[in-house]
């Protein structure tokens, strides 16, 4: 039986947009239900924990309510600039070799291709998870491809770190070894 770490270089890629595609198709299930059945524009909140609400949210930005678009003209280079950092892992995906990359690789990507339909269809990303203590919100209202850009981007980062110092390591208090005459 073959693990996730034997896996072939096109299988691995297979699997990275399958990853990809299952995130997309989730987060686009998950809007249309805050959309359509419950009628989260209309109803503004629903409360379902004493710290987590569905709320309703339209956001005109990119991560963290930056870069807002407020005309038609900055609408769309936000959407060319997301398509090209989507297009951009793409091609990552294609050239990785490594399960490890490809897997957080298909969940950006997902993330990334469900916020950029958002903005292309209807002029901002659909954002309705509202995470706080109280009134206190330590995070923005977010959505399904936000987790899944987020995760994909930590663990992409975790694996770097911890790979590089394997592959870097550096034993800083040794005396430097000497040819022996």
């Amino acid at each position: 039986m073959t693990t996730l770490a034997q896996t072939s270089p096109v299988k691995a890629r297979l699997l990275g947009f399958a990853v990809a595609g299952a995130v997309f198709a989730l987060d686009q299930i998950v809007k249309w239900a805050m959309i359509g059945p419950l009628d989260l524009p209309r109803v503004e909140q629903i409360t379902l924990l004493p710290i987590f609400n569905f709320t309703w949210a339209e956001n005109y930005g990119v991560s963290l309510g930056l870069l807002t678009a407020g005309s038609d003209l900055e609408r769309w280079l936000l959407v060319g600039m997301t398509g090209a950092i989507a297009l951009g892992v793409a091609v990552w995906i294609f050239v990785e070799r490594r399960m490890g990359e490809i897997l957080p690789l298909g969940l950006v990507l997902g993330g990334a291709l469900g916020n950029i339909l958002d903005r292309v269809a209807k002029g901002f990303v659909v954002d309705y998870a509202d995470l706080h203590i109280g009134s206190y919100r330590p995070f923005y209202i977010f959505n399904l491809a936000d987790v899944a850009i987020t995760f994909g981007v930590l663990i992409i980062l975790a694996r770097s770190f911890l790979s590089g110092k394997k592959r870097g390591h550096i034993k800083l208090d040794a005396a430097p070894s000497t040819p022996e005459n």
